[in-house]
């Protein structure tokens, strides 16, 4: 029985001090991953409404449709505090799991631009949302009609061209794009936020 006790007790030591050392590596580095997290959040923000100075986080109503929902509002002012927009933080159901969309919507009811964040997409499929050539698409598109994707053929003025071979990708991307156009169009120039 001794050489059980001698056993369990250095495997309790050797979990111990791994425990203790995963712990205080957690505590070292949580404060920089999260200060790195609102730097590249603020970064997405001015890249889909560049004209913004300044974000106002905004109180949201409880948004969800069956595959998306809008996690983040913030308000953008220009240097004399005029509202000059609102970017959405989406998070929307993939084929490889959520995909967290960032978008642009103006003033003047123009989607500025979209971002892609955090996703676990097909390497070379699905994960080809977040290059630019698939994202410009979205940039200078009237909010007054829902986004829709184009597997082939002509593009209407709410159209945008599917990945090849990433169609649903390219779904849950217009379908977070459409909720926070919903959103903007039925809360916020709606009187809500004016």
């Amino acid at each position: 029985m001794s050489e059980t006790w001698t056993l369990g007790l250095k495997l309790f030591i050797i979990t111990a001090v791994a425990g203790f050392i995963l712990g205080f590596t957690n505590y070292l580095t949580e404060q920089p991953i999260m200060k790195q997290r609102i730097q590249a959040d603020m970064e997405a923000r001015l890249a889909v409404l560049p004209s913004a100075k300044e974000f106002e986080e905004i109180e949201i109503d409880e948004v969800a449709d069956e595959n998306s929902k809008i996690i983040e509002i913030y308000r953008a002012v220009d240097a004399d505090n005029n509202i000059v927009g609102y970017t959405f933080k989406v998070l929307t159901s993939g084929f490889g799991g959520d995909v967290e969309v960032i978008v642009g919507i103006n003033s003047d009811g123009i989607i500025e631009g979209i971002r892609i964040g955090e996703h676990s997409e097909t390497p070379g499929l699905g994960a080809k949302a977040s290059e630019e050539g698939f994202t410009e698409q979205f940039a200078g598109k009237a909010i007054d009609m829902p986004i829709e994707v184009n597997k082939t053929g002509d593009l209407a003025d709410n159209e945008i061209q599917a990945i090849t071979g990433a169609t649903i990708t390219s779904e849950c991307v217009s379908n977070a794009v459409n909720l926070a156009i919903n959103y903007y169009s039925e809360s916020l120039i709606g009187g809500i936020d004016n």
